[in-house]
C-alpha cells in the first residue's frame, strides 16, 4: 500500500485507492440513485478502483469542481467532508474493502457495480484507525 502524496503519480501496478474522510458534522446528502441519506460525523475509508488512469481517477474526486457522478462525489461535494488522505494499493477493490474493519452507515454506498456483496465501499471507522492510518 502506497499513501498518495500530491503530485507523486501511484505506481503502475496500482488498481485500487481508499480515501481517507473526515466528515466534520453529520451531513445529510441526496446521493444519486441511494436518495436522502444522513452520514454521522467522523472518519470514513472510501475504496476504489481505476484499471486505467488510476491518478487520473484520483485526481477528479480531490477537485472541488465536477460533475457529481458517483456516490462518493456527492459526500464530496459537501463542506463538512474533507479527504485527509489517499492510498493506492495493487490489491482487488473488494478485498481491500472487505480487510476494512468499519460500519455501513449507507447501504450500497460506491457498490452499485460490486459482484462481491461488499455492502458497501464506504465504511465508517474508529477515531483510533484514522490516526494509524495518518501516521
Amino acid at each position: 500500500m502506497t499513501r498518495l502524496f500530491q503530485p507523486t503519480p501511484p505506481p503502475s501496478d496500482h488498481v485500487s485507492y481508499q480515501l481517507l474522510i473526515r466528515v466534520h458534522k453529520p451531513v445529510r446528502l441526496r446521493i444519486g440513485a441511494l436518495g436522502i441519506q444522513t452520514l454521522p460525523a467522523g472518519h470514513y475509508l472510501y475504496t476504489g478502483s481505476a484499471r486505467r488512469n488510476l491518478e487520473s481517477r484520483v485526481r477528479r474526486h480531490l477537485r472541488q469542481e465536477k460533475k457529481l457522478r458517483w456516490h462518493i462525489d456527492y459526500l464530496l461535494a459537501s463542506p463538512q467532508a474533507e479527504v485527509t488522505a489517499v492510498f493506492t494499493s495493487t490489491r482487488d477493490e473488494c478485498l481491500w474493502n472487505r480487510s476494512v474493519k468499519g460500519e455501513v452507515t449507507v447501504a450500497g454506498f460506491g457498490a452499485s457495480d460490486c459482484r462481491n456483496r461488499c455492502g458497501a465501499h464506504l465504511l465508517r471507522i474508529p477515531e483510533e484507525k484514522a490516526r494509524q492510518l495518518l501516521e
